[in-house]
């Protein structure tokens, strides 16, 4: 692939999770009928978020990005600025800017917030959340979806090469959430999105994301805990064989919903996003409209999923209107242009010397 068919494909992806994200704004926390009640089926056009949702708490935008996206978009700046390699300080210091700079960081997440609040506060990161006198974290410390949500431009750059996106994803990790669910979690959708820019199909994707949350499974054993309660791997098998055996949009979700569920925490949010995906045959439109359907952490799983659908399909496929209107509210804070074309300059020199 040449350097302008990465940045195509790395376009489509950074917009369509961002898209993802700005539809599932008003409609996170909401339950699928609510949802549905309110748009008359699918979620597919932006909506102001209300109050009863974050965004709408924070003085959100119709169309608008929130901590989701935006995190992602940071990250991409910052590993365009460098030219590729992350390291632990540079990701820090990434997240410290973002945490002081960007208007999305009142939304932050729980395990990003402990870890932003103890690093302003000269707290060693590794302290965070421990039980007591011990080592060990809460176990709902760093088991949220954090990771996984602003990882993309990871794997993006890192055409077809699963080891290095993993590797690569880990850095980011390990700071606010490091156990074996965040870890693996975050694998799967960097493995996801490196192939995925490759211009592979649907079932090349998904495995992919299963062979990342396998690398990130083992790489959480070297690196961090492993807490009690769901792995990764085998909720989203799971949720596979649901997308797998569905024929009806509204079924699908409600069984998605009961079985997997669609909450901040990574074990059920990103199972969730890649069997949206694979459910809607990497369609851009219906996999972003679904996910901000499933309700619950609705922005988080669009993003996710939107940034596999993206890739997969490029600038082509971003959906006529949502994007005009996304361009419009968020392209002036973040330059989509430049993001892509940094990272798509990254992900050819990669490639080439694979």
């Amino acid at each position: 692939m040449t350097t302008t068919e990465y940045i195509d494909r790395i376009f489509g992806s950074l917009l369509l999770a961002g898209i993802g994200d700005a539809l599932g704004a008003p409609t996170e926390l909401w339950s699928i009928d609510e949802i549905m009640s309110r748009f008359g089926g699918m979620v597919s056009r932006f909506e102001e978020p209300t109050a009863d949702t974050f965004a709408g708490a924070n003085n959100g935008r119709r169309g608008e990005v929130t901590d989701d996206a935006s995190q992602m978009y940071y990250l991409a700046r910052h590993v365009s600025k460098v030219g590729g390699p992350l390291d632990q300080d540079g990701w820090v210091a990434c997240l410290l800017d973002w945490a002081s700079t960007s208007p999305k960081a009142s939304f932050m997440g729980p395990s990003t917030l402990a870890l932003v609040n103890a690093l302003r506060g000269g707290q060693n990161f590794d302290t965070v959340g421990v039980v007591g006198n011990s080592s060990r974290k809460l176990t709902t410390m760093g088991n949220t979806n954090g990771a996984a949500m602003r990882v993309a431009p990871l794997g993006l750059i890192h055409p077809g090469n699963i080891e290095a996106a993993c590797d690569a994803a880990v850095v980011t990790c390990l700071p606010s959430h490091d156990t074996d669910v965040a870890i693996s979690s975050a694998c799967a959708v960097a493995s996801g999105c490196a192939v995925a820019v490759t211009g592979a199909d649907v079932s090349e994707i998904v495995r992919a994301c299963r062979d990342g949350a396998m690398r990130g499974a083992q790489l959480a054993v070297l690196h961090a805990r492993v807490p009690p309660g769901p792995r990764l791997l085998k909720r989203l098998d799971m949720a596979l064989e649901i997308a797998a055996g569905a024929t009806d949009d509204r079924q699908f979700l409600y069984d998605l919903d009961a079985a997997i569920g669609a909450s901040v925490l990574a074990s059920e949010s990103v199972p969730t996003a890649i069997a949206i995906f694979a459910y809607a045959g990497g369609d851009p439109l219906r996999t972003v409209a679904l996910a901000a359907t499933v309700g619950n952490d609705t922005d988080t799983v669009a993003t996710m999923s939107g940034a596999l659908a993206g890739a997969m399909h490029g600038r082509q496929g971003l959906p006529p209107g949502l994007y005009e209107e996304f361009m419009a509210v968020n392209n002036g804070e973040f330059g989509f242009e430049e993001l892509a074309v940094g990272l798509g300059r990254i992900a050819a020199r990669n490639a080439a010397h694979a």
